[in-house]
Order: structure tokens, then sequence, then C-alpha cells
């Protein structure tokens, strides 16, 4: 148990899924605490959580990260947690580049500078999108029945059948949004070194859980949890149309639970850079992920099939936790059942409310 000492912490992108549910988890674990959240209400479905905020005893405020004034507008802080975001891989390439570079990097300056200005530690929330597309593409795999898996022999560094660890390379391109994040990182590590401000990144996997709104670009667990539950329909695109892509997937508790260890012992990791996610055993095909959805549901829905390749999906990726775990002790709880039982469960209960976002 962490010593109770009270703390101010401030949350950017606060009324977000992941900022918000880390504020309220943190609200009821420390009563004690300041918890602060800042946040833009761009994404919609974000206002809904303002009223969970208010009834937590948790302090919103309505600004923006690419404003400085509204950031120092906060008070004085002792740890800022940067969750806010433009998440989506597909963010710039309709050549709309302004609020993904002034949210994604400027954003994260100005955040830093605040956190410097008041001798605050910082834990970035960054994404495991930072790793190269044609590198990961280049994962020898097997093609099993419902799902591709990782083999144990690799001709590129940083990658087991554990997944992709830390040491995996950087070398090549992203995503506009992956290199926002990268860039971001640096900045990061550059005032850890030159400020001796205390700094930690988590470079997260597919994040996930109730109160997420989910898009096919962003949210993709919640977004099949939610046709499934109205009915819609889907798609399997690309390697061959299967369905059998992978990722690993993480419950915003878990991550909570690293978050909340980092705050109380960043001094033992300040520069240190984690690589963060469910692992093997808490990942999903999408051929898979259908499957438990009907179970729970009980409702097939039409997928269609388009075998062709979209540019910059990959075909697996894996959280190698092994660094992570080995330095904090931390390691995910939250299986594939439990998420989206949950999941479907927040949908029911509050169907008339999420239908016109989610559906």
């Amino acid at each position: 148990m962490f010593a109770l000492t009270k703390k101010t912490i401030l949350i950017t992108g606060g009324a977000g899924f992941v900022g918000s549910s880390l504020a309220l988890l943190l609200k009821t674990k420390y009563p004690n605490y300041g918890i602060i959240c800042l946040d833009n209400l761009k994404r919609r479905g974000s206002e809904l959580n303002l009223v969970r905020l208010k009834e937590a005893d948790i302090n919103f405020v309505h600004g923006d990260i690419r404003n400085k004034a509204d950031i120092n507008s906060v008070g004085e802080i002792d740890v800022l947690i940067d969750a806010a975001a433009e998440p989506s891989v597909l963010a710039g390439l309709d050549g709309g580049m302004d609020y993904l570079v002034e949210t994604n990097f400027n954003g994260t300056i100005n955040s830093l500078e605040y956190a410097k200005s008041n001798s605050a530690d910082f834990i970035f929330l960054s994404t495991s999108r930072v790793y190269p597309i044609e590198k990961l593409s280049q994962i020898d795999y097997l093609n099993g029945k419902s799902r591709f898996d990782i083999l144990e022999n690799q001709t590129l560094s940083g990658v087991t059948r554990h997944g992709i660890s830390e040491n995996f390379s950087l070398t090549g391109s992203r995503s506009l949004y992956g290199s926002s994040k990268l860039a971001s990182e640096l900045f990061v590590t550059e005032y850890e070194s030159f400020f001796n401000l205390n700094a930690v990144i988590n470079r997260c996997g597919v994040l996930t859980g109730p109160y997420q709104m989910g898009k096919i670009d962003q949210g993709v667990i919640v977004l099949w949890a939610a046709r499934h539950f109205w009915k819609g329909d889907l798609a399997y695109n690309g390697f061959g149309g299967e369905g059998k892509q992978v990722r690993d997937v993480l419950h915003v508790a878990d991550l909570f639970e690293l978050v909340d260890w980092q705050i109380h012992n960043i001094s033992q990791i300040t520069g240190r850079t984690f690589n963060v996610g469910g692992g093997n055993d808490i990942s999903f095909s999408l051929k898979e992920l259908t499957e438990m959805c009907v179970e729970i549901s009980g409702n097939t829905i039409p997928i269609s099939k388009s075998a062709q390749d979209r540019k910059g999906d990959i075909p697996i990726y894996i959280t190698d936790n092994t660094e992570v775990t080995s330095v904090t002790g931390w390691k995910p709880k939250i299986g594939k059942r439990q998420i989206l039982n949950e999941i479907f469960d927040w949908i029911s209960k509050n169907e008339n409310t999420l239908r016109p976002i989610l559906k």
C-alpha cells in the first residue's frame, strides 16, 4: 500500500475514455487526492463523462492542451498524466495535419513545460504505433485455424513468441499518428534529462473497456461489441479477408494498476520506456472476437470479406511485457471474456444514450 501523502494530479484528455477512467479509479482509491481533468471535449461521447467526474468530486477544466493559457489556469500540481491525443491511426492522411500535430506534439510540449514549471512528475501515455509498419509486417507468423501466431524463430531483433519488446527497431515509417507520438517521446526524454524531470513513457497497445466510444480506427473492441449488440454489419479487411489478424488488448483498469505504481515510485523508473499491453494471453483475432461477441450477445451479424490489404495495417501485434513486469511487478489480470462481458453490460444498461454514438 502506498503512502497517502496528498497529491494533486492533472490528467490531460481527462474526459476521454482513458483519462476519465484513470481519474475515477484514482479518486476511488485515494479520496484525499486532488484530481483535475482537462479536456476540450472534441471526441464525441466525452461529454457523457462529465457527470461521472462531477459525482466523484473531480475538478473538470474545459481547456485545450494546444493553448498554454488553458493549462496554466490549472494551478499547482504534483503529477501530470498526459492522456490527451488525436488517437486515430488515419489522422492526417486526408491532408489535415494541423490538429494532429498541434495536439499530439505541441500539446505534449506545453504539458512538459507546465510539469517543469511545477516540478511535477510526468507520465506519458504513448502507443505501440511508434513501431514501423514495414518492420512489423516482416514478423514471421503461423497462419492458424482462427488466428496468426508469432513464430519462435525470427530474423528481426526485438520480437519473440512473447511479442514485441522495447528494443524492436524504430527505423522506418509508422503513420503520421505514430510519428507524432514518437516525436513527443523524444521530447519527454529530453526534458527528463536536461531539466531533471521525473518522467516515464508507456507504449500502450489496444486499450479498451466500458465507456470507450469505439470507432473503426480507434476503439475496435467496443465497436465490434456494439455492432453485434445492435445487429449491424462489419468487415474483415486484408490478409485474405478471414479475420485472422491479431492484437492484444488491455483493460483500462489494468493500465490504472500500472500508472498507480508509477505515480508512487517514479523516481525508480524515471527515464524508462515500457511496452504495455495484454500480451499473448489477452489477445484476439478479429475472427475470435466475432465468435465471442456472438456467444455473449446471441446475435450473428453479416461480416463482409475483402482480401485486399489496407495501407498501414499489420497482421499481428502482441506486446511483450517482460521489461515492465520485471521492473514493476505489474501484470495484466483482466481476461478477454470479462472485458467483453463488461462492455456488453455497459452498452445494455445505457442503450438509449449510447445508440446515437456507437450504433
